[in-house]
């Protein structure tokens, strides 16, 4: 098998053709010559696109590299999530949700609920899921959770899942197939915003579900085709462009992002520091056990005392992008409390380390914290 790198360079690529390109340019097509029956790998728009399909290929080799597996790309992450819920779960389902997700699930939750299913939360941390399990018919799973970074051990809850038949779906995102696979660690789903880290440079909106169940493609892929949540063409090969740089942006990232925690930890008015890399983070053993050496991904999070000394910390930084979202190759950084969708406190910042030198990007956010604590 190859290293990471080298798959993530050579992922999807078609067999090389004389005088042709070694990545085929984006198919803008609504319809295809269609003759007799209305069967084959690309009929309409909606449903197959030649893009999509080397694109859906190195998704599948990045996050399946050892075993088969197929990927279905989507219009953008939230798109992705809500194939996977809505074409698995039916009324009178129970589904299991972390109670710390991403800030949009609780609009998802209500969603479900309004369809008649029955949604349990419990935190990610401690596995804690594991105790509102029963009768589930999915549970879903994000680690490290987006923006608390707790980690929960995968492997576990799987086994634990699958022994009464509930399916598991993990949000990779924040991971990347490069940190982390959870259809090794037992997870029927993979499920990532390609938005973030996957393409990295804050300019598309993507989601992708990778199963190695034909039977769960199918129906994800049926939800796709009906509900018509499908990324453009140049949107799907812009991505696949970026996934050979994939390796060198989380490894750089992730040396990044230590750094400036380590950076944080001695600073006074600094509370609640989170990063999985840090060996004294809560999260570091589980980390260790289940991601990839070295690739803890590239957000940090931390308090600063309160609203108004959060907002002034943002703006004295020179080298860091007030703006949501992470994962890019220059970094951003926000107060996540404006989005009142995250049980957070007032000046809670998520801090998302690009490919900046490291420590120009830990004199910054230095020289920022002065500032800030002046005022």
């Amino acid at each position: 098998m190859t290293g990471d790198s080298t798959r993530a360079v050579r992922a999807g690529l078609p067999e090389a053709e004389a005088y042709h390109p070694t990545l085929p340019g984006p198919v803008f097509a609504a319809h295809y010559h269609l003759p007799g029956d209305a069967s084959g790998p690309y009929t309409y728009g909606r449903e197959s696109n030649p893009t999509w399909t080397l694109l859906e290929e190195a998704i599948s080799e990045l996050e399946s590299p050892g075993a088969p597996a197929r990927t279905s790309v989507f219009a953008s992450g939230m798109a992705a999530i809500s194939a996977v819920l809505f074409s698995q779960v039916r009324t009178g389902d129970v589904v299991v949700l972390p109670n710390d997700c991403y800030q949009l699930m609780p609009a998802v939750r209500e969603r479900l609920e309004s369809y008649g299913v029955e949604v349990r939360t419990a935190p990610t941390a401690g596995d804690a899921q594991l105790d509102v399990l029963d009768g589930a018919r999915l549970l879903w799973i994000e680690t490290p959770s987006n923006p608390g970074l707790d980690v929960c051990d995968i492997r576990r809850l799987a086994e634990a899942a699958h022994a009464q038949g509930t399916l598991v779906a993990v949000d990779n995102t924040l991971a990347t197939p490069l940190g982390q696979r959870p259809l090794d660690l037992g997870a029927d789903f993979s499920v990532a915003s390609g938005t973030k880290a996957l393409t990295g440079h804050g300019d598309i909106l993507l989601g992708y579900v990778t199963t190695r169940d034909q039977a769960l493609t199918d129906s994800v892929r049926q939800w796709r085709k009906t509900v018509g949540a499908i990324p453009g063409p140049m949107e799907a090969w812009l991505a696949h462009r970026s996934l050979a740089t994939l390796a060198l942006r989380v490894e750089r990232q992730a040396v990044g992002a230590l750094a400036v925690a380590e950076a944080l930890r001695d600073r006074p008015e600094v509370t609640g520091l989170r990063h999985p890399g840090l060996p004294t983070d809560p999260a570091h053993a589980g980390a260790v056990a289940q991601m990839r050496p070295g690739r803890f991904g590239c957000v940090v999070s931390f308090v600063l005392p309160d609203k108004a000394h959060a907002e002034r910390f943002l703006a004295e930084l020179t080298l860091v992008d007030d703006a949501t979202s992470f994962g890019g190759v220059r970094s951003t950084a926000e107060r996540r409390g404006r989005w009142g969708g995250d049980a957070v406190p007032d000046g809670f910042i998520r801090f998302s380390v690009g490919a900046e030198d490291p420590d120009d990007l830990v004199a910054d956010v230095l020289r920022a914290l002065d500032g800030a604590a002046r005022e």
